[in-house]
């Protein structure tokens, strides 16, 4: 009997409990620490550079209270002292590994294509998947008919056939309050792979991987992996 895959274990924003989220340091931080892959936010400055930041502003990572369209790549760069890593650096600092590139704040074709783009130039297509809410994945399906795609869902209610038609997502990407038996199981039988954020505590991981999901987004990569592997 072949044994199942184990979960993939994915860092969230890099080590955000250890070092600055998505920073190149905290990205290397949860690779050392064994993460599969590694979970990043990326938006687009002013003049179009996609970069890594959650939030739309600087405010509450780097103390500057700019929102970053009205902010330059070489403006950012001054702000934080470089810390803000443009997207090309972080794939250039995780090669080999895959990485999961979270399209906040739902962002329309031109910022989608611009993301594609730098992860076409940078040679990471294979290693690269998107995930956000349906219209921001909508962008992303039409920037990269190949593209894979795990498509953030926040109702138990299913996405309508029509919508999933659209995006052909791999993965369903759930909430992991959301998860429960039923609703794994409905996942599965559709034939999609089962992503669940952001659990911290052993207690949410242990159940999620009872459920079988297939992959875990957490800000405790150290922790999920030694639950994962027995350790």
């Amino acid at each position: 009997m072949t044994s199942p895959r184990p979960v993939t274990a994915v860092a969230h924003r890099g080590d955000p409990y250890r070092v600055r989220e998505n920073t190149i340091a905290s990205l290397r931080s949860a690779l050392a620490r064994g993460a599969d892959a590694v979970e990043v936010d990326v938006r687009l400055t002013r003049d179009g550079v996609p970069v890594l930041l959650h939030d739309p502003t600087l405010k509450r990572l780097w103390e500057h209270d700019r929102p970053l369209l009205a902010l330059s790549w070489r403006e950012v760069r001054e702000l934080t002292g470089g810390g803000v890593p443009a997207l090309a650096q972080a794939l250039a600092a995780t090669d080999g590994h895959r990485v999961m590139l979270d399209l906040p704040g739902t962002p329309d074709a031109r910022a989608a294509r611009r993301v594609v783009d730098v992860v076409h130039e940078c040679g990471a297509r294979d290693r690269v998947y998107y995930c956000a809410d349906a219209r921001a994945m909508l962008a992303v399906r039409a920037a990269d008919p190949a593209a894979e795609i795990a498509l953030t869902w926040t109702t138990l209610a299913p996405p309508r056939p029509a919508l999933l038609e659209a995006i052909r997502p791999r993965w369903l990407n759930y909430r992991f309050g959301l998860l429960g038996p039923a609703l794994a199981e409905r996942v599965h039988a559709d034939g999609y792979l089962l992503s669940a954020w952001t659990p911290d505590t052993r207690r949410a991981m242990r159940r999620l991987l009872d459920l079988g999901v297939d992959s875990i987004t957490t800000n405790r990569i150290d922790t999920l992996r030694a639950l994962r592997d027995g350790d």
